[in-house]
């Protein structure tokens, strides 16, 4: 019995889309040969993968840990192509990048340019993504790279900080009066906007304010802070930014901009992949660039001022 690799990518497609037109589109052939590829690995292995019958198609019992098998043997054979382009003069290929909706609007436009001005064989793909998801796509090999906040507990995971950023309170003139310096007791009692549950973002500023009581807690169903900030401009109250996202603040939404007393809370920003990663110098690429296009007292911060903010 063999299969080849293309046959494995079809069922790995298909598991994905649970769908024939979805994953041949996905696969870039016509949903006849996909079917018929699929149907010729089923007669070679002599069981049925998926059960047509269900809609949308589902995989038999044996049919997802044959899945899970062949997604395995796709991701080694991949491994062997980035061992070969990892070692070329040229930096080339695709790079798939996760991003966290509260790092992507503002580091992004940062470096993306340059980057693919200095790159232009390297295909960027960037999904926008929560912390969580993105940890199980660089698991799973679904990204290459994800940029999310740390330190992050986990063996299998490689990470590598790129910079720290500070927190700055954001507020109404009826809840702090302008030019006032604060620390997160001041945060315990009045009304704070808050991303709604699954941003990491929201558990960084909870553990700010550790002893504030939550009945207060105005929760927005959103993953924008350009959201939150525009609540706090209409409703009143506080929210938090990290330090990039106020760098393109009007002169007058600034003056609503307030510091945390010593020690600042800050936030480390990391790319992470998975200990086996071949695509070394894509990353380094990438962290180049970043880094590179930092604005300076983000880039020069002293480490000894920081308290580091865990997501969790």
């Amino acid at each position: 019995m063999k299969a080849t690799i293309s046959q494995l990518e079809y069922i790995i497609a298909l598991d994905t889309y649970r769908h024939f037109g979805k994953a041949a589109d996905k696969c870039f052939i016509t949903q006849p040969t996909l079917s018929m590829q699929i149907n010729k690995l089923e007669e070679n292995l002599g069981v049925k993968i998926f059960d047509r019958s269900r809609h949308p198609v589902v995989p038999t019992e044996l049919g997802v840990v044959l899945v899970e098998q062949a997604r395995r043997v796709v991701n080694e054979a991949k491994k062997m192509e980035e061992l070969i382009e990892d070692q070329k003069t040229e930096i080339a290929g695709d790079l798939k990048i996760g991003i966290i909706p509260t790092i992507a609007p503002y580091l992004i436009p940062l470096f993306a340019t340059s980057f693919m001005q200095n790159y232009p064989e390297v295909n960027i793909q960037v999904e926008e993504l929560l912390t969580a998801a993105t940890l199980q796509k660089v698991k799973d090999e679904s990204l290459d790279v994800g940029i999310v906040v740390g330190p992050i507990d986990d063996p299998s995971i490689r990470e590598i900080p790129i910079y720290y950023e500070k927190f700055l309170a954001y507020a109404h003139r009826t809840s702090i009066q302008e030019g006032e310096v604060i620390n997160g007791k001041d945060l315990e009692s009045v009304d704070l906007w808050l991303l709604n549950e699954g941003h990491c973002f929201r558990e960084q500023v909870l553990n700010i304010c550790q002893n504030r009581n939550l009945d207060n807690v105005l929760n927005y169903q959103s993953g924008s802070l350009e959201a939150l900030k525009r609540m706090v401009d209409k409703q009143g109250g506080i929210t938090l930014l990290p330090e990039l996202a106020t760098l393109d603040l009007s002169e007058l939404d600034k003056r609503k901009l307030h510091t945390f007393k010593m020690p600042t809370p800050f936030r480390e920003v990391s790319l992470v992949m998975k200990r086996d990663f071949l695509k070394r110098r894509l990353i380094e690429s990438l962290q180049k660039e970043i880094m590179g296009n930092l604005p300076e007292h983000v880039k020069n911060r002293d480490e000894n001022e920081l308290q580091i903010i865990k997501w969790r």
